[in-house]
């Protein structure tokens, strides 16, 4: 017994104590995972049934995720299934509580189906407007942040179904409206669970090329089951994120996945997308004949109207007949030089006259005219000299009393006198 206690003593309490030399026994092992797993709590899972097989009361399934290759066996009682309104089958779209089981003594792995209901396009329908509503509120369908596509792409990357109805119809009309139009072709699955890897795998690939100027992803129509992949929020994402301006063309004028709110141009049909993504070539031959036409109308309308202005100004008077002008011109200048020429000499008589007068002025105030008259100019011989006037002149008798030296000026001369005395002029 007590050889026993010290057994039990020495093993490892976790799987890290764990060593060659002292392990785990399978039971403690077996233990362990089985209370780890009966922890575990039960989770609703969304699937495909892909197999279905009743054995008496029990069921065994096997689902498929649907976006993706993994599959999942489970075990479940008939009377759930037999809850069902509507039987399940193989392919049937399902939501299941699964729990996880572990079968102690053979080591088995198993998962049990505790309820399982069927997803009806209502469901699904529900599930991708909740979907789009979200979406649209991230601002992700704006039509500011959609981009424009180019006027005419010289690659187109084409995403479709392989062989598929929706590739020749693109290929087929894209080259009736633009012969030379090339493409960058990509197959991939459009429907089931590997449809959203190999989409979002081409998307990125065509969106890494430079050369590549616009993607299309075309798709026929089909049942909504078949469209989800287009609706699925991880693909969406990816094409929102993309460089390069993205078509979505997805089934019929109806149908209306995620897929064509996102896009950055929505075609009705692959057929639309064609028409949509390249020009028609004739109707461009048309526009370019067009042109060519009014810009040769035009230039015509313009030579007509500048000849005939050409030939009104050649009318007009002043290029008629030149010289006239300067003719005109010429007898103007010699007129103004017969004016000024008169003027010029009018105002030098004039001056010349003002001139004589002027001086008939100065010579009626001179002295000299004075003197000739018969006045004479009496000066002290022995006075003081008057600045500019020579010597003190006598204008008073009481300047030159008797025996005074005078110098007298007349108009012939000078002579020297005496005074005899003065006399006062009488009060008249």
């Amino acid at each position: 017994m007590s050889e026993d206690v010290a057994a039990a003593t020495t093993v490892p309490a976790t799987a890290a104590e764990t060593s060659p030399d002292n392990p785990w026994p399978l039971q403690l092992m077996s233990q362990k995972l089985k209370m780890h797993i009966d922890r575990a709590p039960s989770a609703w899972v969304e699937g495909q049934v892909i197999e279905l097989n009743r054995r008496g009361t029990n069921a065994y399934l096997t689902l498929r995720d649907v976006d993706a290759e993994i599959s999942l066996p489970a075990s479940v009682w008939t009377n759930v299934l037999d809850r069902q309104e509507t039987p399940l089958e193989r392919g049937s779209r399902v939501v299941a509580l699964l729990k996880a089981d572990f079968w102690l003594k053979t080591g088995r792995l198993s998962m049990s189906v505790k309820d399982i209901r069927p997803v009806g396009l209502g469901d699904l329908l529900a599930r991708i407007e909740r979907l789009r509503q979200a979406l649209a509120a991230e601002g992700l369908f704006l039509d500011a942040r959609k981009k424009r596509l180019p006027l005419l792409p010289h690659r187109i990357g084409l995403i479709t179904g392989r062989d598929s109805d929706a590739k020749k119809d693109v290929l087929r009309n894209a080259a009736l409206r633009w012969p030379a139009v090339e493409f960058e072709i990509r197959e991939v699955a459009v429907q089931g669970n590997t449809a959203v890897a190999q989409i979002i795998g081409a998307l990125r690939e065509l969106d890494a090329r430079p050369e590549v100027d616009v993607i299309v992803i075309a798709r026929g129509g089909g049942a909504l089951e078949d469209l989800l992949p287009f609706s699925n929020e991880e693909l969406i994402r990816a094409v929102a994120g993309a460089v390069t301006p993205v078509v979505s063309a997805i089934g019929h004028e109806a149908d209306r996945p995620i897929l064509d709110d996102v896009a950055d141009l929505r075609a009705s049909t692959p057929t639309d997308a064609a028409k949509r993504i390249v020009p028609d070539v004739v109707e461009e031959l048309a526009r370019v004949r067009q042109a060519r036409d009014q810009l040769r109308r035009g230039a015509a309308r313009l030579v007509e109207r500048e000849t005939d202005r050409l030939a009104s100004l050649r009318s007009r008077p002043v290029l008629a007949s030149p010289e006239g002008m300067v003719t005109t011109r010429n007898d103007d200048v010699e007129r103004l030089k017969g004016r000024s020429r008169a003027a010029i000499t009018t105002a030098v008589v004039r001056a010349a006259d003002q001139l004589i007068h002027l001086k008939s002025q100065i010579r009626a105030l001179s002295p000299q005219k004075t003197l000739d008259r018969g006045y004479a100019v009496v000066q002290l011989a022995g006075g003081e000299l008057v600045p500019g006037a020579g010597r003190e002149v006598v204008r008073h008798p009481g300047q030159a009393p008797s025996g005074t030296a005078l110098t007298v000026r007349v108009a012939g001369g000078r002579f020297s006198a005496e005074s005899t005395g003065g006399q006062e002029p009488a009060d008249d």
